[in-house]
């Protein structure tokens, strides 16, 4: 039920992107359900591969190069899924802050303490 619920904010995260900034674009709830789906699986995935790689240049940039690294991953997601657009890298890595402030926010609102509903 969490790992639902946690779907569905970060569903709801991305459509309120486009409201903030006019560089993004989610066409309809489906194409935000299916960006959300992908982002979550490469950043469960490919993120931690490419941080240990790119370990180095994060420790010199006080972990600064985290933030590239996770605009990177937003906008190669927004090539991947159709009705999810990103006008570019600095977009991408603004609407990837974006992002992760809303969902938090949503999941800290709609989240208990010990993670249910």
């Amino acid at each position: 039920m969490r790992l639902l619920l946690t779907w569905l904010i970060n569903a709801a995260a991305l459509m309120a992107l486009p409201y903030l900034m006019h560089s993004v674009s989610v066409d309809n709830v489906g194409a935000a359900l299916v960006a959300a789906l992908v982002l979550g699986l490469v950043n469960t995935i490919i993120r931690p591969l490419l941080v240990v790689l790119t370990l180095p240049v994060t420790v010199v940039s006080l972990g600064l190069f985290i933030l590239v690294i996770n605009a990177l991953l937003f906008w190669l997601v927004a090539h991947l899924v159709g009705g999810f657009h990103v006008a570019g890298f600095w977009s991408a890595f603004l609407a990837a802050i974006l992002y992760s402030v809303i969902s938090w926010a949503l999941s800290t609102l709609l989240l208990n303490k010990d993670g249910n509903p």
